[in-house]
């Protein structure tokens, strides 16, 4: 029978003063998270660590945790280990920010010290409330994109009549001169019949004016251009 193959998992490490680094706090750590890897079958395939970062800052000030969050996203790893929970953060909502991006991932991370896995939801009401108040301010940040959004396409609409969708013809530079040429033969000569919009797509082919997308000129572009421009 083939051996089945352990769950990988990824070891993260934090001490938060610089003179911790040179003592038993990585040490100590590593062989914590080992010994659990060991008694529940998991192979630590990389070790990511902060070194002086305190547990209240969030992502950004952590380059460790930074790398360990750019190969879960490209490797796949969905198992992290911290000796225990205040290694990953001291601050509860720095903790609750953290969980969560790795709760969007479906990764789960472990402390090693009481085998917890800290990004499954619990019945402490304080995190429950801090969860909920990130879930909020997630989604009324989205809605104030979506406001902003909104108030610059109406802004664009009113500045210039329209702003979404295909761009009319003449819009772009150079197409106001083939507006002028349809225009100028469209013009009812003196005591002469009007052309039609098809005698005048003909026309624009048989000089060489290209449409927009390249294919012939047609009576029913022709006629849109004239209907938009009166």
């Amino acid at each position: 029978m083939a051996k089945q193959a352990k769950k990988k998992a990824l070891a993260y490490l934090r001490v938060s003063g610089k003179g911790q680094i040179n003592k038993d706090g990585f040490p100590r750590q590593r062989e914590s998270i080992r010994k659990y890897a060991k008694a529940n079958s998991l192979e630590i395939v990389g070790e990511y660590r902060d070194e002086g970062v305190s547990g209240t800052k969030e992502l950004e000030h952590r380059q460790g945790l930074a790398a360990l969050l750019d190969y879960i996203e490209s490797n796949g790893v969905k198992v992290i280990l911290v000796e225990r929970a205040d290694r990953l953060a001291r601050d509860l909502m720095v903790s609750e920010v953290i969980l969560g991006r790795f709760r969007n991932l479906g990764v789960s991370v472990i402390s090693a010290d009481s085998g917890v896995d800290l990004t499954t939801g619990d019945d402490d009401p304080t995190r429950t409330l801090i969860r909920q108040v990130l879930g909020a301010v997630s989604q009324f940040e989205k809605s104030v994109i979506v406001l902003k959004l909104r108030a610059a396409r109406e802004r664009t609409k009113r500045k210039t009549g329209r702003c979404e969708g295909r761009k009319p013809y003449g819009y772009y530079p150079g197409e106001d001169k083939t507006v002028k040429r349809i225009k100028e033969l469209y013009r009812k000569p003196h005591g002469e019949k009007r052309l039609g919009f098809g005698t005048i797509a003909r026309k624009l082919n048989e000089e060489g004016i290209p449409t927009r997308s390249g294919v012939p000129w047609s009576d029913t572009q022709v006629k849109s251009i004239l209907a938009r421009k009166k």
